[in-house]
C-alpha cells in the first residue's frame, strides 16, 4: 500500500476549513436575503451538497501554498528582484 503524500494531508485538512467558509457565507446569504429565506428549507440542503463538492477543488489550490518550502522560494525570488 502507499502512504499517503502530505499535498493529501493538506487538502483534506484545508478542505474542511474551505467547506465551514463556503456553507457559512451561502447560509448566511440565504438567511439573511427575504426573497430567499421563504425557500431556506430547499435552498439550505442544496447549499450544503454544493459545498462539500466545492470544498475540494479550492482547498487543492489552497494546500501547497501550506507547506514552508512554497514560502522558501518565495522569499528567495524576492530576495533576488524577481
Amino acid at each position: 500500500m502507499e502512504p499517503i503524500r502530505t499535498n493529501t494531508y493538506l487538502t483534506v485538512i484545508a478542505s474542511m476549513m474551505v467547506n465551514a467558509v463556503v456553507f457559512g457565507f451561502g447560509a448566511i446569504a440565504i438567511l439573511s436575503i427575504p426573497a430567499l429565506a421563504g425557500y431556506a428549507k430547499f435552498l439550505l440542503p442544496a447549499w450544503i451538497v454544493l459545498s462539500f463538492v466545492v470544498a475540494p477543488f479550492i482547498a487543492r489550490r489552497i494546500a501547497p501554498r501550506m507547506r514552508l518550502r512554497y514560502w522558501r522560494r518565495r522569499e528567495e525570488r524576492n530576495a533576488h528582484g524577481l
